[in-house]
């Protein structure tokens, strides 16, 4: 069930706030994942801290304002499987040829396994992002974001994803994008970044900002400091009103003249993969189909745009 917020979105920095209220995921998450971790949740709703629970989420009755902090094994890791070979005493051409060819069928699966060159990764997404770490809509912990990044050779990723989340705008007790980007470079990270956000900057800017949109684009680069990026971009289906899809193809246009500027950034051309069928009614948000796609795609784009060896072939990429 999505919320509307009860007002408008306050600048956190200069700025009109939006004329209308965004659509925005009830609960935010704040999550840390470690490989070697041990799996647990830790919930504060409202300033009252809750029990650590193993696994899962909170349910959808405790989810207004809520926050979470975990730490959570990185899932996957190295492919495997046994090779397929063996010996005959008497030289048996056939079952060489057999384990010959098993062998290199097993080469030829591995070598298309996706793996990036990005070991450390800070992922900052909006309401688009809180479902794809959410028991609710992935209840397969494989299928989550987590899961995924650690399939393609994440080995330690942050997660901060908060419904209605923009780069400048905050709600009551929220940080936008830049805030939280620039808590974690003060504390020392350094990385790859993923930024899951724009939707919610596109509709607020379409509802009367005046900080444009390479202007936001232009923040959240500054504190990447010529590490990669890759940049999730945008779609909605609606035809009208702030989160109308041609506002949030503007701001992919405006993502895409940004490469020009920064040869760290790689962008994620989501708009070209979403389907129709993966939406809920609201036009905006993905059902559980569309999270599982979305959480896939999301990482294996971070492989391809970042690869374990090599470069990107394009600066765009599906």
């Amino acid at each position: 069930m999505r919320l509307p917020n009860s007002g408008p979105a306050q600048p956190a920095a200069g700025g009109k706030p939006a004329s209308r209220p965004r659509f925005r995921r009830s609960r935010s998450w704040r999550i840390v994942v470690v490989a070697g971790a041990t799996v647990g949740l830790m919930a504060t709703v409202a300033g009252v801290t809750a029990a650590a629970v193993t696994g899962g989420g909170p349910s959808h009755a405790g989810r207004h304002a809520a926050t979470a902090q975990s730490h959570i094994s990185a899932a996957g890791g190295k492919a495997g499987g046994d090779r397929a070979g063996g010996h005959s005493a008497g030289g048996d051409s056939a079952g060489g040829a057999k384990a010959a060819q098993q062998r290199a069928t097993h080469a030829a699966a591995h070598s298309n396994v996706l793996r990036t060159s990005c070991r450390t990764v800070a992922h900052i997404g909006d309401s688009t992002s809180v479902d794809l770490i959410s028991a609710d809509y992935l209840p397969d912990q494989a299928q989550r974001l987590g899961a995924r990044y650690a399939g393609v050779g994440v080995k330690h990723l942050r997660i901060d994803a908060s419904g209605g989340r923009s780069i400048v705008e905050e709600l009551p007790g929220q940080l936008n994008g830049y805030k939280v980007a620039s808590a974690w470079r003060g504390q020392g990270y350094h990385g790859c970044w993923v930024f899951a956000l724009g939707t919610n900057d596109a509709a607020n800017i379409a509802a009367g900002s005046t900080i444009g949109m390479m202007a936001r684009i232009d923040q959240m680069m500054s504190v990447a400091h010529g590490e990669p990026v890759l940049w999730v971009n945008t779609k909605t289906l609606l035809t009208s009103g702030p989160y109308a899809n041609v506002n949030e193809q503007a701001w992919d246009k405006t993502l895409v003249k940004a490469l020009a500027t920064y040869r760290n950034l790689r962008i994620f051309n989501w708009s070209a993969v979403a389907k129709p069928g993966w939406f809920l009614s609201d036009g905006i948000h993905y059902n559980s189909l569309g999270c599982a796609m979305r959480a896939k795609a999301i990482a294996d784009a971070l492989a391809r745009a970042f690869p374990l060896q090599g470069h990107s072939t394009s600066k765009v990429v599906r």
